[in-house]
């Protein structure tokens, strides 16, 4: 099989496989945010970079290349992956110590892994509502990092396409398709894979809150680099 260089390691390769995929399958981490087995790979959140060929690209969606020396250890590519993890933590509301998920979080495991522990940019603090009309799930669209899992997870595998992401830039959000946009009036049942699907905290079970204490929550007992891609 076909080879290429992972910082010091030697991963094998299928022809047509991504630098992330063919990492996962040796059991090596890249951080990552958007990325899900399950789905085509996006590149939508750039996490995942790595540098090789002289540039930096996303190794989500990025084949890999027989004999290329991919490097994603390197001091300046976590500083690149801290600066865009902080960037989604100014951009949102994200309230750690407070939030349901908090241990269970995808965004708040991989900045501690990368070393992004505090933002040193001014908070936006942006007004987005919180949608708590459905009797099974609540929405907190204030925590959405746009990595639109929900989006592929409704239309690919639901069928339904319940969510979509609508404007650009700074002013980019989350919406439900429904007549007057809640999540009780939309196709959306709390049995979809777009119910389990987010790496934050926008879409919540309710009355299951804080149900796993500190220290027995999903990232507590094994860091995010020692665990398999899987079904959340």
């Amino acid at each position: 099989m076909p080879e290429f260089k992972l910082d010091n390691h030697s991963v094998s390769f299928l022809e047509g496989q991504t630098i992330m995929q063919a990492a996962l399958e040796a059991g090596l981490y890249i951080p990552h945010l958007c990325f899900h087995p399950e789905f085509k790979p996006h590149g939508s959140c750039r996490v995942c970079i790595v540098h090789t060929n002289g540039r930096y690209v996303s190794s989500c969606t990025t084949l890999a290349e027989q004999g290329a020396q991919v490097i994603s250890e390197q001091a300046e590519v976590q500083r690149q992956r801290r600066n865009l993890l902080e960037m989604l933590f100014i951009e949102g509301n994200h309230v750690c110590p407070s939030c349901e998920k908090s241990g269970s979080c995808t965004l708040q495991s991989v900045a501690e892994y990368c070393g992004m522990l505090s933002p040193t940019l001014p908070f936006q603090f942006p007004q987005r509502k919180v949608d708590a009309s459905h009797p099974d799930t609540l929405l907190d669209f204030n925590r959405c990092i746009l990595c639109e899992l929900c989006v592929r997870a409704s239309r690919e595998v639901d069928h339904k396409s319940v969510f979509a992401i609508s404007g650009r830039g700074i002013q980019a959000h989350l919406v439900v398709d429904s007549a007057d946009g809640r999540l009780v009036n939309s196709l959306f049942a709390s049995t979809d894979r777009a119910a389990s699907v987010c790496p934050v905290g926008v879409i919540l079970p309710k009355h299951k809150g804080f149900v796993e204490p500190i220290g027995q929550r999903r990232f507590d007992l094994i860091p995010i680099s020692r665990q398999q891609e899987k079904a959340d």
